[in-house]
């Protein structure tokens, strides 16, 4: 609650958002009446976590985690950039001005990535895209003269010889970029299909082995086969909703994506002919999986994923395949979809939701060594 006072022939009101405001705001009015209105406005949109725009110029987007506040809480954004927005915010200085994001220090902070924090280039990538996205709203709405991220030069990303010396020096080891580009066997297929049927190891020398304990097996089978057929993302698939999927048309509508684009994805008839019965049977529940209660709370999906990361480590490592990751499936989906159909590169862009046609001629190298084999 904001706190009121007599203040001369006037009132004035203080308002103190900790997380939120990085100092008070003071406002002054004659009339009470229209100052206690004003003011329950303002708190309300505070309450929300919104930065009014009428107090921004003293307060809010002049601050860069106030700006980022107000982007979150006013702009859809993909989860991946939530996440890393939410990181950024919790790591810069209180007193950081967006006046004060400049060329030199975008530069600094990346250099900080790097030598301080010693994190993989993917990440900070992936760090610097979310912020750079952030600060073109800025810019549209007017509260910054240019977006100094969007002036790094290419591979600001990558180590340099500087970096690694710094990195050495302090016992670390500079991060490389690392494609990774392992496939699933046919027999490792074989192998965690029996264990999800299952429910017990694998071994080269017998059958079945010991006991694994698996919780909504079946949901993890049906995970499985989607994963392989349709080439979606883990969290793209735990929180489906049941609205989401058209039987009928044979298509899956993504609102929430890793990159925040919405995409449709077609559904083989394999995929269709594992997920009708099982909407049959759920036909209750709101969600498809029952991990997610939540799909909108990122708590709750990073939870889910970690949970879920966990319990396919424990099914590939039982498989006897310990280094093979959930997220290969989608590689593997995808190489598949090169392999096995006509489709050109924009039509399975379409429906894996590649944005870089580079990160697409990986898998087009594929259709190319399958026709190699084929000459004489």
């Amino acid at each position: 609650m904001a706190v009121k006072r007599r203040r001369g022939a006037g009132w004035q009101y203080v308002l103190k958002r900790k997380g939120l405001l990085p100092k008070p705001v003071y406002l002054t009015f004659r009339d009470e009446v229209e100052g206690d209105e004003y003011v329950a406005r303002l708190e309300a949109l505070l309450a929300r976590g919104i930065v009014p725009v009428e107090i921004a110029s003293d307060t809010g987007p002049g601050y860069l985690r106030a700006s980022l506040q107000n982007y979150l809480n006013t702009t859809e954004v993909s989860a991946l950039d939530r996440e890393q927005l939410e990181i950024i915010a919790n790591s810069v200085r209180w007193d950081l001005r967006l006046a004060d994001c400049t060329f030199t220090w975008a530069v600094k902070w990346v250099s900080d990535f790097k030598r301080e924090a010693n994190l993989a280039p993917t990440t900070i990538r992936h760090r610097v895209g979310a912020l750079a996205r952030a600060l073109d709203w800025a810019l549209a709405h007017g509260m910054l003269a240019t977006n100094p991220l969007r002036a790094l030069p290419r591979g600001y990303a990558t180590y340099t010889e500087a970096d690694e010396r710094e990195i050495v020096a302090r016992g670390g080891r500079a991060k490389t970029d690392t494609e990774r580009d392992r496939r699933m066997t046919a027999e490792e297929e074989k192998a965690i299909r029996a264990v999800l049927i299952t429910g017990r190891r694998q071994s080269p020398n017998e059958t079945a082995g010991r006991a694994l304990v698996l919780k909504h097996r079946t949901a993890l089978t049906l995970l499985f086969e989607l994963a392989l057929e349709t080439a979606m993302r883990m969290r793209e698939l735990f929180t489906l909703g049941a609205d989401q999927v058209d039987i009928e048309r044979r298509t899956i509508f993504l609102d929430r994506t890793k990159n925040g684009s919405k995409r449709q994805v077609p559904l083989s008839s394999v995929a269709l002919g594992a997920l009708t019965p099982w909407l049959e049977e759920r036909a209750d529940s709101a969600l498809v999986f029952p991990w997610c209660a939540d799909a909108g709370d990122a708590r709750t999906v990073r939870k889910t994923t970690a949970l879920l990361s966990r319990q396919w480590a424990r099914v590939f490592e039982a498989a006897g395949c310990p280094d093979l990751h959930f997220h290969d499936l989608r590689h593997e989906a995808t190489s598949r979809l090169y392999e096995r159909t006509t489709l050109s590169d924009a039509q399975i862009a379409k429906i894996t939701g590649h944005k870089d046609p580079r990160m697409l001629m990986r898998y087009a190298n594929l259709r190319a060594s399958d026709l190699a084999a084929r000459l004489w």
